[in-house]
């Protein structure tokens, strides 16, 4: 066995992914699939300190001649229970999974478009009626609204659990730590490197529809212009959010595909043991906010201002999250 082969042996019998054995080396991810894939030897110093954590000998890892059954160090899986064997991630599951990201999300961007959009129609009916400007009375201007606004969620819910449902199969890399095979983190970061600019574009882009769609809503509101240019300024500010959610959804997130293939950044094994964690918190707090939502909105009657609760619940949501990311933390 080459020193490759016995990285990657005493890592899987230890149930430890590249990332966490990354960690207890101090060096990058790349670096120990770069080692297992014989494309570059570790200096001495990291050396020893796998044999140490391994609980093998130098002259085992060095020497190719050397079967594990010459080692005379007892190894850590032999000390301690092993965990589950990590999952496998091929070059056609990586290449699936990515054109399935690039098939899905621009639909599913196109659900959360038109889950933002929704009340559009109902607050623009529900001004012009005010103003006078259309003759329908004001229960039939809301039940117009209500209508689009069923339609829309509707559509879009369809649109959530058919896409959904295509990526069931690969919901693990999002959740667990897994392997991957030679070739697909090169492969991963090549294509990353590719989409980096039209990832920073849509980033750019979305961020300015957001800041810039509320400049019109405030502008009228201070020059106290009449109702209905406010009700369109406020149709505006929705349609501006929505447009940069589909790109941050549709294009960022077939970027963030192959950060989940290379377990980076938000997507390290830490921050995936972090997230389940809080799982429970995210869907209680939304369903909260669901029932909310409803709640008042029935009682009131003003769909057309009850979306506001949306936009207050995304600020709280983040605000929230940072509270539990530390509480788990500290306990840590």
């Amino acid at each position: 066995m080459i020193l490759a082969d016995k990285i990657i042996n005493e890592r899987k019998k230890n149930g430890w992914s590249q990332e966490e054995l990354a960690d207890m080396l101090d060096v990058s991810r790349q670096s120990v699939s770069k080692w297992e894939g014989a494309q570059s030897v570790p200096d001495l110093s990291k050396i020893l300190k796998m044999a140490e954590i391994f609980g093998v000998t130098t002259d085992y890892l060095l020497k190719d001649e050397m079967e594990p059954e010459d080692n005379s160090i007892v190894p850590y899986y032999e000390q301690h229970e092993v965990t589950t064997p990590l999952k496998k991630v091929s070059m056609e599951d990586a290449a699936e999974y990515i054109r399935l990201r690039k098939e899905t999300l621009p639909k599913i961007g196109l659900g959360v478009f038109l889950c933002i959009t929704c009340p559009v129609v109902l607050i623009l009916l529900a001004g012009l009626q005010n103003a006078g400007i259309i003759g329908i009375t004001e229960n039939v201007a809301a039940a117009i609204g209500l209508l689009f606004l069923f339609a829309q969620v509707g559509t879009a819910v369809w649109l959530f659990i058919t896409n959904g449902s295509k990526l069931g199969k690969y919901e693990f890399l999002e959740k667990e730590a897994f392997d991957t095979e030679y070739g697909v983190d090169g492969m991963a970061k090549e294509k990353m490197s590719a989409s980096d600019p039209y990832n920073r574009r849509a980033l750019t882009t979305g961020v300015l529809l957001c800041v810039l769609g509320c400049v019109p809503l405030v502008i009228t509101s201070v020059l106290g212009l009449s109702e209905v240019i406010i009700v369109g300024m406020v149709d505006l500010l929705l349609l501006a959010v929505a447009c940069a959610v589909y790109l941050f959804v549709s294009v960022c997130g077939v970027h963030s595909s192959y950060k989940i293939l290379l377990q980076t950044e938000e997507y390290t094994y830490d921050k995936k043991m972090q997230n389940q964690k809080l799982e429970g918190l995210t869907r209680i707090y939304w369903l909260s906010i669901v029932v909310i939502f409803l709640a008042v909105s029935f009682i009131t009657g003003r769909w057309d201002m009850t979306w506001i609760i949306w936009a207050v619940s995304g600020v709280l949501f983040a605000l929230i999250r940072v509270i539990g990311e530390s509480l788990i933390n500290t306990r840590e």
